[in-house]
């Protein structure tokens, strides 16, 4: 398990803030979409399956190395909340109305976002070691230029 410090908290939401607003200007988004992207930070922050942790220490430690564990942890956040904003696109667009969403359509789509989003993330932070480029990405998005 992961010992969040306010240090730590504070860490990883302005890493997610940072990464999420190069894509997604966040002061821009619909009040119920920032209340979902509260509640997948706040799930995927606490890591009650120990997921993340899990993830993070099979990294090898040259990856690890790349990033502090907190700046990986808001990576990896930010990463769920752009592939839930697509997600969400698609339920409205898909939609008639907000009736006319199924409720079916939002079981364990938390789950499978964070699952996603881990394992898209230690990709790129495993190829980053090699590529250049792909690291200075990833540097710039996590200090938010």
């Amino acid at each position: 398990m992961i010992e969040i410090t306010p240090e730590y908290k504070a860490r990883v939401e302005q890493v997610s803030l940072n990464v999420c607003n190069v894509v997604i200007p966040m002061d821009k988004i619909p009040e119920n979409l920032l209340e979902a992207y509260a509640n997948l930070c706040n799930e995927l922050l606490e890591d009650t399956d120990e997921k993340f942790i899990k993830g993070w220490q099979a990294l090898p430690s040259s990856a690890r190395a790349q990033l502090p564990q907190a700046d990986f942890h808001g990576f990896y956040i930010a990463n769920a909340w752009i592939q839930l904003s697509r997600v969400a696109q698609d339920i409205s667009e898909a939609a008639d109305s907000e009736e006319a969403i199924d409720e079916k359509e939002y079981n364990g789509i938390f789950t499978r976002i964070s699952d996603d989003s881990l394992k898209d993330c230690t990709k790129k932070l495993k190829k980053s070691r090699t590529d250049r480029a792909l690291f200075n990405s990833i540097m710039a998005v996590v200090d938010g230029k």
